[in-house]
């Protein structure tokens, strides 16, 4: 015999609503990625400099931020002929946060 706990349960998300979160998270599972994101929660950089930093060529580095814009996660600024990437997605830092405490 199960008892029902005495505690008020959280609601459960919609199914489209993981759907879309299971689709960031994909987006978000690539090293070069988290990378991006770790450097770009400490500031603006250009995609020249992601690049350098993941240690792959600008187009890829192009590709990736491309597909992160796209899910929200980031923005560009345009600065005479550079365009500088920042992160606008608040939770971003909280799972930066977690997979540092877990992996770092």
């Amino acid at each position: 015999m199960t008892t029902k706990s005495k505690t008020k349960e959280k609601p459960l998300i919609s199914l489209p609503a993981l759907e879309q979160a299971a689709e960031c998270l994909k987006i978000l599972a690539h090293p070069h990625r988290l990378r991006i994101v770790q450097m770009l929660l400490n500031g603006r950089f250009t995609v020249g400099q992601l690049a350098e930093a993941c240690e792959i060529p600008s187009h890829m580095a192009s590709e990736h931020l491309r597909l992160m814009q796209r899910c929200g996660f980031l923005e560009s600024e345009k600065e005479g002929r550079k365009a500088y990437y920042k992160v606008v997605e608040p939770h971003l830092a909280q799972i930066m946060t977690c997979i540092e405490s877990r992996f770092g």
